[in-house]
């Protein structure tokens, strides 16, 4: 209703025989007489918010909540932008040396292929059984990041029993150990609790497992899946093959693509006005290349006995601080978005809240006028 609409209607002497009527309509549905009017070409407001039927106490009260949520979700926000960047940090820099590690093991590698000598972790078998070390979060309220690697493994599965192959799993994480507990057709050999920030400690745990598995000879091949940080809106899971080790000497994926990325984006927090801001960086790799004529004063047998426990480590290692970092931007973009969420929620039930005090005094105003119409 229009303000003159409004002030006609309420200083207008009303008929007695519509006085009881009127007073009926405002008293059961205040909201039926309030239109908001709006200039050509744009759409009204009653079009443009949902419909909100609730008292004004519980609309109070629901505003108070959603005002306590956002202040949640906008300090969880905060504490993964805080956390995100120290995480990125430790990927950008942990990964020139593992990308190095495995170039130097792929070319004492290539020398040992013209000898006749067996290295454990460098031989490649007719695969039986394949080791799958999942990788996963230890909290939730971070988008889809902890389903869309657990589908990955699950599609992993589904692929190796199409084929006839047998498999083992790894849990590495909380979210994934409750998954797979929930689930006793899938085969565990292990559930691993990981920290809050990934350690070399932690690292080597895995790594022990994995060294036994195939050492042994349970398994023929050990593939990590994890998910590869690649900006804060962005994260690929990825299947890695730990062992054997890759014959070109790169990360590879099952279906023997590169994953590895010869030029990072650095995300760098700053604050512009009072509000997080991210600013964007590029930082190429530069991949080294080790001569064909380099030789080694020892044997390079016991040279790479001594390294693979180091290139098994580093791995997992890597994985598990590439997952973090994209688990922390995850939640910093979901946590955004609730943030963004509750704003517009607010401002919607401030909306319903003034129109149905309004449509209170409103009929408040009527019952007064009507009073004094009876009294004269």
């Amino acid at each position: 209703m229009s303000c003159s609409n409004l002030s006609t209607w309420v200083f207008s002497k009303p008929s007695s025989e519509h006085l009881s009527s009127i007073t009926y309509k405002s008293e059961t549905n205040p909201f039926r007489h309030l239109h908001f009017t709006s200039s050509p070409g744009k759409p009204s407001q009653s079009q443009t918010l949902p419909w909100i039927k609730c008292g004004i106490r519980e609309l109070r009260q629901r505003i108070d909540t959603v005002k306590n949520t956002q202040k949640v979700t906008e300090a969880m926000k905060l504490v993964a932008a805080a956390k995100v960047r120290r995480a990125q940090e430790a990927v950008i820099n942990s990964r020139p040396f593992a990308e190095a590690l495995v170039d130097f093991l792929y070319s004492i590698n290539e020398q040992l292929q013209l000898e006749d000598v067996d290295v454990p972790l460098t031989s490649v078998r007719p695969v039986r059984k394949v080791a799958l070390v999942v990788i996963t979060g230890n909290r939730g309220l971070c988008g889809g990041f902890n389903n869309s690697i657990l589908k990955k493994a699950e599609n992993r599965i589904a692929e190796l029993n199409e084929i006839g192959l047998d498999y083992s799993v790894l849990s590495v994480g909380k979210k994934g150990n409750s998954y797979f507990r929930r689930r006793p057709h899938v085969q565990v050999d292990r559930f691993i609790e990981a920290g809050g920030f990934p350690t070399a400690k932690e690292a080597q745990t895995i790594a022990d497992d994995v060294f036994s598995l195939f050492v042994s000879e349970e398994v023929d091949k050990v593939e990590l899946i994890y998910t590869k940080f690649v900006s804060f809106i962005k994260s690929d899971p990825v299947i890695h093959t730990l062992l054997p080790l890759s014959a070109k000497g790169e990360i590879r994926d099952m279906n023997g693509n590169c994953i590895d990325t010869s030029e990072d984006e650095v995300f760098r927090l700053t604050t512009r006005e009072g509000k997080l801001i991210v600013e964007r960086d590029s930082m190429r790799t530069n991949r080294g290349v080790l001569s064909p004529n380099l030789q080694f004063e020892q044997d390079p047998v016991q040279i790479l006995d001594a390294m693979m426990p180091l290139y098994l480590n580093s791995q997992i290692l890597r994985a598990l601080q590439e997952s973090l970092a994209s688990e922390l931007a995850a939640r910093m973009v979901a946590m955004s978005s609730a943030t963004d969420n509750a704003v517009e929620l607010k401002k919607s039930l401030s909306i319903a809240y003034n129109r149905a005090r309004q449509a209170k005094i409103t009929g408040e105003i009527l019952e007064i006028v009507a009073g004094a119409e009876a009294l004269e």
